[in-house]
């Protein structure tokens, strides 16, 4: 399993802090048993929505869909183009 990146910390643990808020918030509950149910079940929430977020690939490889032809390893580079324009004149 892959370590989660930052876009899915950031999600689950604000679903586990709203989540948590508002369900005690609509519960109105104060014994400790109450409490205890409604943060498990604030800290499930969040797990399951940083797992479940779509992540996007760390790097993309490119893969060449035709194989160079064998024996010809000579890489060309392009240059700049040589011209005689009125930079290049040396004499009169």
């Amino acid at each position: 399993m892959q370590r989660p990146n930052a876009a899915q910390l950031a999600y689950g643990s604000a679903t586990v802090v709203v989540a948590t808020v508002a369900l005690l918030l609509l519960s109105r509950t104060t014994t400790t048993l109450g409490i205890t149910v409604i943060s498990l079940a604030g800290l499930l929430l969040g797990l399951l929505v940083a797992v479940t977020m779509p992540v996007r690939p760390a790097s993309v490889k490119i893969l060449d869909a035709v194989p160079a032809p064998p024996g010809n390893e000579e890489v060309r580079v392009p240059t700049a183009p040589v011209g005689a324009g009125a930079d290049t004149r040396t004499g009169s």
